[in-house]
C-alpha cells in the first residue's frame, strides 16, 4: 500500500497571523485563560501558519508565544500546545533527545521516529538536532544503543550523506529482484543470518523501492519478508526492521497499532499519544483513524476521550470527521448556562464566515432542531445582534 496523505489539519484560508496573534494574546491576558480560544485557533492552523503567528506575536508584543503559553497552561494540555507550536523537526528532535537522556534509552521511540521517516524528513531532523544540542544525532545515538540495532539506525541517520531513501527516484524492478535475492541469501538460504545485508537494504532504499523488493521476496521465498524477519532476527533489530516493513506496507495501520499500545495497560503513555497525534496531523492522521477503527472496531476519538485527560488531542482527532459539527457544538455551549460566552461566539462566527459557516449552520439545525440564527438572536441584542446576524446570513 502506498504512503497516503490524509491530514486532519490543513490550515485555514484567508489566514491572518497578526489577527491570530492578537486573539491568542487576548486569551492569555487578564484573569484566567481562555483555553477554548487557544484550542480553536492552534488546532485548525497548519504548522507553517503557527510559525507565522509566533513571529507576529513577537513582532507585535516583544514576547515569545511559547513561553507565554507555558506560563498560562499546565500538564498535558501544555505539552500538546507546545508540541503544536514547535517546527516539526525541532519537536521530533526534542523527543529523540528525551528518549536518550537519563537512565536507559526508549528504543521504541527511536524506532517510531527514525524508521518511519523519508530521507528528506531524516535530513531535517539530523540538521535540527545538531543545531539544538551542538552534537550530531548519530554520535548521541551510538552512545545509547549497540550492535546491529545501532548499525541500522546509524545507516538511517546518515542517509543525507549517502543518498539513501531517495523517495523521488523511480522504482527499478530489476534492482528490486536483485535485492530480494540478496535478502533471501542472507537469511533463509543460509545457516545463521547476515543482519548487515538486511540493515543496508532496508535503511537505504526508498519506501517505493522496498515495496517492490518485498513483492519480489515473496515470489522467491514463498512467504513475506516480515515473516522472515521475525523468524531469522530477534530483539530490538527485529522490531526496527519490522517497523520499516509495516510502514512500507501500511504506515497508517502501523501508527494505529502504536496508538493502541499507548492507551492500553496501566495508564496512558501520554507522551507517545501526543507525539503521534501532533506529528501525523498534517500527514495521515485521517488514514490512521480509519485503520484504527478497522483494526479495533472502535473509533480513535472514543479511545482518546476515555484515555486522555486533555481535550486538544481529541479536537485534532475529531475535527476531520465533521469540523462543522464540532464548531456547531462549540457555539451551542457558548450560549448555554448563565450568560453568553461572547468572545467565543464572535470568534467562531467571524473566523468561520469565509470557511464553512454555512455548513456549521446546517449542522447546528440538524443537532438542535433550531436555527443558529434564532439562538444567536435570542442570546444577544442591539447592534451586536445585528452584526452577528448579518454575518450568519439568512436561515
Amino acid at each position: 500500500m502506498a504512503t497516503v496523505h490524509e491530514p486532519t489539519v490543513v490550515g485555514v484560508a484567508h489566514f491572518n497571523a497578526a489577527e491570530d496573534a492578537a486573539a491568542l494574546r487576548g486569551a492569555m491576558k487578564g484573569f484566567g485563560t481562555d483555553e477554548d480560544a487557544i484550542i480553536e485557533i492552534l488546532t485548525s492552523r497548519s504548522n507553517a501558519q503557527r510559525q507565522a503567528i509566533s513571529q507576529a506575536f513577537t513582532l507585535e508584543y516583544g514576547r515569545d508565544i511559547i513561553e507565554d503559553l507555558k506560563s498560562e497552561l499546565g500538564g498535558h494540555f501544555e505539552d500538546v500546545i507546545v508540541a503544536l507550536m514547535l517546527p516539526p523537526a525541532e519537536y521530533l528532535c526534542k523527543e529523540l533527545h528525551h528518549c536518550m537522556e537519563g537512565m536507559g534509552t526508549d528504543e521504541k521511540v527511536l524506532v517510531e521516529i527514525l524508521c518511519t521517516r523519508t530521507k528528506k524528513e531524516i535530513a531535517e531532523i539530523v540538521e535540527a538536532y545538531e543545531r539544538l544540542y551542538n552534537r550530531p544525532l548519530a554520535e548521541h545515538m551510538c552512545s545509547e544503543t549497540s550492535g546491529d540495532f545501532r548499525r541500522l539506525l546509524t545507516l538511517i541517520v546518515t542517509a543525507k550523506k549517502q543518498g539513501a531513501r531517495d523517495e523521488e527516484a523511480g522504482v527499478d524492478q530489476a534492482r528490486a529482484a536483485e535485492a530480494a535475492q540478496q535478502l533471501y541469501d542472507a537469511g533463509e538460504a543460509k545457516w545463521g543470518t547476515d543482519e548487515e545485508i538486511f540493515n543496508k537494504i532496508l535503511a537505504h532504499e526508498s519506501f517505493g523501492q522496498l515495496r517492490a523488493i518485498f513483492e519480489e521476496y515473496k515470489n522467491i521465498a514463498g512467504r513475506t519478508i516480515e515473516q522472515a524477519i521475525k523468524a531469522e532476527i530477534a530483539g530490538e533489530l527485529s522490531e526496527a526492521l519490522s517497523a520499516i516493513v509495516e510502514c512500507v506496507e501500511n504506515q497508517a495501520a502501523w501508527f494505529a497499532q502504536r496508538l493502541r499500545d499507548a492507551m492500553q495497560g496501566l495508564g496512558t503513555d501520554d507522551r507517545t499519544l501526543i507525539r503521534i497525534v501532533v506529528s501525523r496531523s498534517e500527514r495521515d492522521l485521517a488514514a490512521i483513524k480509519r485503520e484504527y477503527e478497522v483494526l479495533y472496531d472502535k473509533t480513535l476519538g472514543s479511545e482518546v476521550r476515555e484515555s486522555a485527560p486533555f481535550r486538544v488531542c481529541l479536537v485534532s482527532v475529531e475535527c476531520v470527521e465533521n469540523s462543522a459539527a464540532w464548531f456547531a457544538k462549540r457555539l451551542r455551549s457558548s450560549m448555554q448556562g448563565g450568560g453568553t460566552e461572547d468572545k467565543a461566539l464572535i470568534r467562531i462566527i467571524v473566523n468561520r464566515s469565509e470557511i464553512d459557516l454555512a455548513a456549521v449552520k446546517r449542522e447546528y439545525e440538524s443537532l438542535y432542531d433550531k436555527t443558529l440564527q434564532s439562538d444567536v438572536a435570542g442570546e444577544t441584542s442591539g447592534d451586536y445582534r445585528k452584526a452577528l446576524i448579518a454575518l450568519l446570513g439568512p436561515a
